[in-house]
């Protein structure tokens, strides 16, 4: 890490590490550790609020829209998957958006689609915490991790704990090939140890109370993940960690009432400009920087959602039209309808489950719809076939 970019921030202290090489050598450096938030909002310049405000916008229109519709965790599902594919595109691990709509969460086909629905599993398993009322701790978050490392490659025997080794982030490009990674990097975060575990809990809490009198909630959003990122508290899953935690933040404040806000495919597109705009967080309190990018993302994402959102309740609404056209009567059809657009690549047992009837009544009604050009197959598997409804599908692919 460049000592010298560090030396004179406003925000965090430099404090002594050390270690050994791989060849035994001790080494000597220095990690940045960030100041605990506080109960005021940092300065910002006016851009920056002006940026608040479109996003708080943006993200009321987005709840009013959830809120008219007659049952907006219908597209919850979509929503993580977009999310799951993107954020972890962001941390290294691409798979095409269609594989992932198409993939079976209990049986991926490869550790690469493991990495990346394990984010489904734990999205889910988060937001149903906070549905129920249930506070984040320490434990619960280490929890997540753990399944969010769940049978990949970046399981360790720590994992679902806070990270008990040191690790940097990043490499600097003029640097030797031969300099010491943790010399390289482009940010060291603070060493392992109690402080670590304590700091971090402390910021859970944070997250947590109602700071609306002093701080806007995007702020407050982007405040949080700005100290989760800069703590690096596990030894990965880090960044899908924060960006899910962002959601569930504005979830627990109540900007938004369902979470079906997908921020990472903003984010993604502009990597560079993320990780740069936290590092000059530490490196000079650029809050204004940091926050005028953050809530631009939010406002983006969340127009994008709305559209999206709006699309799908179209795209439902017309597959019921053509429904009511044909000589189909079964109730369970306009269920499988509900179930296409919530789900939009499903398997004969995945639809029979959800309508609560055998596999070939379940089938059978597919067939019908599909004679009816309402779904259709997807893909060439002959075991297993999957099915969709296109217009869904279309509206996912070309990003909302």
């Amino acid at each position: 890490m460049d000592l010298e970019l560090f030396q004179k921030a406003p925000f965090g202290d430099l404090i002594p590490i050390s270690g050994t090489s791989p060849d035994g050598t001790p080494w000597h450096h220095r990690a940045f550790l960030p100041h605990a938030l506080g109960d005021d909002s940092p300065e910002l310049t006016g851009e920056a609020y002006r940026r608040v405000g479109d996003a708080r916008a943006a993200l009321a229109a987005l709840d009013a829209t959830a809120q008219r519709l007659p049952n907006p965790s219908l597209f919850r599902t979509s929503t993580l998957r977009l999310e799951a594919q993107s954020t972890a595109a962001l941390e290294g691990t691409y798979e095409p958006l269609a594989d992932v709509l198409a993939a079976d969460s209990e049986d991926p086909q490869d550790a690469s689609m493991r990495e990346v629905l394990n984010y489904v599993i734990v999205a889910e398993t988060a937001f149903g915490w906070a549905e129920e009322g249930r506070r984040w701790t320490v434990s619960s978050l280490a929890d997540l991790q753990a399944q969010l490392m769940d049978g990949t490659s970046s399981e360790r025997e720590f994992s679902g704990m806070v990270r008990p080794i040191q690790v940097v982030i990043g490499r600097r490009d003029e640097v030797p090939l031969t300099e010491l990674p943790i010399k390289a990097a482009r940010y060291v975060p603070p060493p392992p140890g109690h402080d670590l575990e304590a700091r971090l809990g402390d910021l859970i809490n944070w997250m947590q109370e109602d700071h609306s009198a002093q701080i806007d909630p995007v702020v407050a959003a982007a405040m949080a993940h700005y100290e989760f990122e800069a703590l690096h508290p596990f030894h990965d899953g880090n960044g899908r960690l924060g960006r899910l935690l962002i959601v569930l933040q504005l979830y627990a404040s109540g900007v938004l009432a369902e979470p079906t806000l997908s921020v990472s495919p903003w984010f993604e597109q502009r990597r560079s400009e993320y990780y740069d705009s936290l590092l000059s967080v530490s490196s000079n309190g650029d809050w204004s920087g940091w926050v005028e990018f953050f809530a631009l993302g939010l406002a983006q994402s969340a127009k994008t959602a709305q559209k999206r959102m709006l699309d799908l309740a179209t795209v439902q609404a017309h597959l019921k039209d053509r429904l009511r056209a044909t000589t189909i009567r079964t109730a369970n059809a306009r269920v499988l309808i509900d179930f296409a657009v919530g789900h939009p690549i499903f398997t004969v047992a995945q639809a029979a489950k959800a309508m609560a009837m055998g596999a070939a009544g379940a089938k059978k009604l597919i067939d019908s719809m599909v004679r009816h050009e309402i779904l259709q197959p997807f893909g060439a598997r002959v075991y297993q076939r999957r099915f969709h409804a296109p217009e869904v599908t279309d509206v996912l692919l070309r990003g909302g």
